[in-house]
């Protein structure tokens, strides 16, 4: 494991490793350290030094131990260490930034007992938009979102690597604009001068980057968050227009906006408007929709979603008994919602007047 190369960062990671492992030897300091073992001990005999009680048996059972009852301070982090910090506390709690909020104002003591070299980065990462809570993806490289997160802040230009996929990758120049979490997912939102056009980078795919001396100014007015949610939501192969008989403050809450734009058509209802890649997972997207619904276009949608509904009614059919149990309860009204199994829940039309994508470019 890479470690700080300090002899003084070195011998505080010693001091830790000793406290949270008594007994430890020197060749396991030693190995953890990247390290030969005289040097390890060395380490050992500059805390002695500096008042650090460590005491050491001898033996097949030995080692180095902390002196009873010292504690060193808990909070001793590198860098590395601190940046994963920050980022899983802003992808589980999205107001981690607010000092207001219980979780931002540890963090914020936390920030303030780190050294400078520490702390700098990691309050520049704290500063980053989260809008929404997170879930499970991969995790980005801390320091490499925080070279990018830096970048945006001081306006540089940067040359980076990004990769798609394993053996697929470019190298590009691009004026990072920000960087921005959304859907658990840490997104760059940028100029590519090689395209000549907005561009919205995963910062988990970004294997190198590079801090160019060019600097930039990004578009007036800048909405980082509503670029992003316009970006995941248009640009994609197949043109999506759905109808919903809801209003559209409803339908917002149903569909986030990185699923496309809510237009209000008429009181009670509302056009969903989006583009997709991927229409057998954008069907399922629909599915969250608490409202009768129709898919205007395109066809490549209206397929899916016909087949997704056979697979769900095949999956709910179950045995002849539960079959025939089910067709003599449906013949039975249900005060309140009419006949059962007729007006509960999603209707799709798809007759023929009826990353977002996967991943961003």
């Amino acid at each position: 494991m890479r470690q700080d190369g300090s002899p003084a960062a070195r011998a505080l990671l010693l001091l830790e490793m000793v406290q949270g492992s008594p007994g430890i030897t020197a060749e396991q300091l030693a190995e953890r350290l990247g390290v030969s073992e005289r040097a390890a001990r060395r380490y050992v005999g500059i805390l002695r030094e500096a008042g650090v009680p460590i005491g050491s048996t001898r033996g097949p059972y030995g080692g180095y131990r902390l002196g009873r009852g010292y504690r060193i301070p808990p909070l001793m982090f590198t860098t590395a260490e601190a940046l994963g910090l920050v980022m899983a506390v802003l992808e589980g709690r999205y107001n981690a930034a607010d000092p207001a909020d219980p979780d931002g104002s540890a963090l914020g003591k936390i920030m303030r007992v780190l050294p400078e070299s520490v702390a700098g980065p990691a309050e520049t990462v704290r500063g980053v938009s989260v809008p929404h809570p997170a879930g499970e993806t991969p995790r980005p490289d801390p320091q490499t979102a925080a070279v990018l997160v830096q970048s945006c802040a001081v306006r540089r230009r940067i040359r980076l690597e990004y990769r798609r996929r394993p053996g697929q990758g470019w190298v590009w120049e691009v004026d990072p604009w920000a960087v921005v979490v959304r859907d658990s997912h840490w997104y760059l939102l940028c100029w590519s001068h090689a395209k000549d056009a907005r561009r919205l980078l995963r910062v988990d795919r970004v294997a190198a980057v590079d801090v160019l001396d060019t600097s930039f100014t990004p578009p007036e007015g800048l909405d980082p968050v509503t670029a992003v949610d316009e970006h995941l939501s248009h640009g994609w192969r197949y043109q999506v227009e759905v109808v919903v008989e809801a209003p559209a403050e409803a339908v917002v809450g149903w569909i986030p906006r990185s699923l496309g734009r809510c237009e209000a058509i008429a009181p009670g209802r509302t056009r969903l408007l989006a583009t997709t890649d991927t229409p057998d997972w954008y069907a399922r997207q629909l599915t969250a929709i608490e409202a009768p619904f129709r898919i205007v276009a395109p066809r490549e949608l209206q397929v899916a979603a016909e087949e997704l509904g056979r697979r769900l009614l095949r999956s709910a059919a179950g045995s002849p008994e539960t079959r025939g149990a089910r067709t003599a309860a449906a013949a039975t009204p249900h005060p309140g919602r009419g006949w059962r199994g007729e007006p509960c829940g999603h209707r799709v039309a798809t007759g023929p007047e009826a990353e977002h994508g996967p991943e961003p470019a």
